[in-house]
């Protein structure tokens, strides 16, 4: 029943995140740049769920995502995927206690997911990029998600752990047969 309500949770705050992203995010912005939260929302759910669940959740968004934004239906799903794949594996290895961890898994996935975008749509649509134009935004859209990860991390952590005490399996028997 928790796996439920952590689902609904999850489903919710999607939406929340994509109302901010389309709404939101659009007038208020840096430089016209805006911050990319869905990857910062499947990493979350890589690293306190378990890898399986971010690699789906990760497709799932990924495709609804291209549907509505992108001219080529694929590339976030598998780059989504990917990092939602990737979360648990990176935690393994690093705490997830530390705000400072939290925040360069957030910029490194973010820079992979929109460098391989970039590379993907100058390869197959031959799209001709300003790579110094190109830095300077995606330094921007970095500075950008840290400074929402330094400003919600309490709250990802809070409900993190909760999320990461419903889909561990490390529960106890009380009774001993």
């Amino acid at each position: 029943m928790k796996k439920f309500g952590v689902i609904v949770s999850l489903i919710v705050i999607y939406f929340v995140i994509y109302f901010l992203q389309v709404n939101f995010f659009s007038w208020f912005n840096i430089a016209g740049v805006q911050p990319n939260l869905f990857v910062l929302f499947v990493l979350f759910i890589g690293i306190f769920t378990n890898e399986k669940m971010g690699a789906v959740c990760g497709f799932i968004i990924g495709l609804y995502t291209d549907f509505l934004f992108s001219n080529s239906i694929g590339i976030s799903a598998v780059l989504l995927t990917f990092i939602g794949h990737c979360g648990e594996k990176i935690v393994k290895r690093f705490s997830r206690d530390s705000k400072l961890t939290i925040i360069l898994m957030g910029t490194i996935s973010v820079a992979v997911y929109e460098l391989l975008c970039v590379a993907y749509k100058s390869l197959f649509f031959s799209a001709s990029i300003n790579f110094l134009s190109y830095i300077y935004i995606l330094a921007i859209e970095l500075l950008f998600n840290m400074l929402l990860i330094i400003i919600f991390y309490p709250l990802i952590h809070r409900f993190g752990l909760f999320v990461e005490s419903v889909y561990s399996n490390n529960k106890m028997l009380t009774r001993y047969f």
